[in-house]
């Protein structure tokens, strides 16, 4: 029980526009209170939920935090690796939608799946991210983490923008497209399999570069080692946008450089069950034998 283990530190998460997680969110902040340990709840989350006692700073949510509990689907999920910032934090992600490919637990296993994360007896994913530099013209520089995909994208419909790529400094080719998507291997089942990229055992560690609606005759997916660094420039005149898992990052003036590789730090995404990424695709897609 939660109640016998020491003093813990825990983060939640809440999906926004799910009033079964705000009411989850309430009793699983209920117990753990009662229990001892401290709960944190991003600021944005807290109205939601009716918790404002437990209200973090975006700066402090993380920093000693012993778990983070997910509640919603594998948007949340992403939403709760960027606000770990790279911290190796167990993340218990309780799946309250349609199934999905990073949210597992069911509601009712979220109390004994905690117990055993706080207990130290639980097993986990160790998910490749990707560290995302953006390098304006004028010298400045800011970063991101993906779990799933950077996308460099047009800024406006009925034109396309234009992509310089580099790889470890070496010129590759230029793309007149309307986005180029740089996903990790868990991100091949997201933007990039839509764009008829490839899909990936999510444990593998490499970069998958996927053009959108290229204007040129190379048109396919590149699968890439994670040790490669990836240089995308914005040229010519037209701006492009930068998103980083679904998130608006910046918009890119021409000349903007967009530096991209694996990074050292990982998402540690909880498991309760042998996970069969096969046999997820087959429900997912609802693939059949014969």
């Amino acid at each position: 029980m939660v109640g016998v283990l020491a003093p813990s530190r825990i983060g939640l998460v809440v999906h926004q526009e799910r009033p079964e997680a705000a009411t989850l969110a309430k009793e699983t902040a209920s117990w753990l209170d009662t229990a001892g340990h401290e709960v944190r709840v991003p600021g944005s989350d807290v109205g939601v939920a009716g918790l404002e006692r437990y209200a973090a700073e975006p700066d402090g949510l993380a920093a000693g935090l012993d778990a983070l509990v997910s509640l919603g689907g594998d948007g949340t999920i992403l939403r709760s690796v960027s606000l770990l910032r790279g911290q190796p934090v167990p993340v218990v992600g309780v799946n309250l939608g349609t199934m999905g490919y990073l949210a597992e637990i069911e509601p009712h296993e979220l109390r004994s799946t905690l117990e055993g994360v706080l207990a130290g007896t639980y097993d986990a994913d160790d998910r490749m991210l990707l560290d995302v530099v953006v390098e304006a013209p004028d010298g400045s520089a800011h970063q991101a983490l993906a779990l799933n995909e950077a996308v460099l994208e047009r800024q406006s419909s009925g034109h396309t923008v234009r992509l310089d790529v580099a790889f470890d400094g070496q010129p590759f080719t230029p793309y007149e497209t309307d986005a180029l998507i740089i996903a990790t291997p868990t991100g091949s089942t997201a933007y990039a399999f839509s764009a008829r990229g490839p899909i990936i055992e999510p444990t593998h560690r490499a970069v998958l570069l996927t053009p959108v609606s290229p204007h040129m005759l190379f048109d396919r997916s590149l699968v890439l080692e994670p040790e490669t660094e990836i240089r995308v420039t914005v040229s010519r005149h037209r701006p492009a946008v930068l998103t980083v898992d679904g998130r608006v990052i910046d918009e890119l003036a021409p000349g903007t450089s967009v530096r991209l590789r694996a990074s050292r730090h990982v998402a540690r995404l909880v498991r309760i069950r042998p996970r069969h990424f096969h046999a997820l695709l087959k429900a997912k897609f609802g693939l059949r034998d014969r």
